[in-house]
């Protein structure tokens, strides 16, 4: 799986890129993470990729030409053809659903906004999927990439120790339940016990306490989630 980040800010990445699982599947050959810098593709000598907006307003807004031309030629610079993907609060909110289809594809895209977003010019020649981890603003688009990032390797066959893992996390699967309550050692702690079903040995029983523990946590924290069934 290969990852494309365009980004005015490439060294946000430079630590998360290096750590826990994330560095391990690069390590591993399993993904490849490939950091590009707008400000490459601009065409004035101060590297200018903003200016102001017509007919007024406040802010700046992200200048059409370097960020097309970005695209165009990261895109270009590979033959495997990459799925571009813009994150902007106006997007498709992301979701699990969400996650597996872009989990399809070999190669994405990634266009991190700044300032007051992208000239509408960008999508209607691009013509990227569009979107949002969430209805709120953030800085820019970095930390939604990251989030893409982090949720699409789970899918990633080998990324996860345990293939079973992503299978059993909230969200996943053919109801998309809350993932059921988990415990570990010790038994006990300041009169907390674990549940007894669970350190029995009968897996038929764990299975249906499990089950039952997930779909009780959904009715009581994600209702909305049980309506969608």
């Amino acid at each position: 799986m290969r990852f494309d980040v365009l980004t005015l800010f490439p060294d946000i990445f430079r630590g998360y890129l290096e750590q826990s699982l994330l560095k391990r599947a690069i390590e591993a050959g399993r993904v490849e993470v490939r950091l590009n810098n707008i400000r490459d593709w601009t065409h004035s000598k101060h590297n200018n990729v903003d200016d102001r907006p017509f007919g007024g307003g406040p802010g700046m807004v992200m200048k059409v030409d370097p960020v097309v031309e970005c695209v165009e030629a990261v895109q270009s610079a590979h033959t495997e053809p990459g799925h571009l993907v813009m994150l902007t609060p106006q997007g498709r909110r992301l979701d699990q659903a969400a996650v597996e289809g872009l989990a399809q594809h070999q190669r994405l895209l990634l266009l991190c906004g700044r300032y007051e977003g992208f000239d509408e010019r960008i999508r209607l020649i691009l013509r990227p999927e569009e979107i949002s981890i969430g209805d709120y603003v953030l800085n820019g688009g970095e930390v939604a990439a990251m989030v893409i990032i982090e949720t699409v390797i789970r899918l990633v066959p080998g990324v996860l120790g345990d293939e079973d893992s992503s299978a059993s996390d909230s969200f996943s699967g053919s109801r998309r339940w809350l993932e059921w309550a988990q415990y570990t050692r010790p038994r006990e702690y300041r009169g907390h016990q674990v549940p007894a079903v669970l350190l029995g040995g009968n897996h038929q029983a764990i299975q249906q306490w499990r089950e039952e523990n997930s779909r009780e946590r959904t009715c009581q924290r994600r209702r909305d989630l049980l309506d969608q069934e």
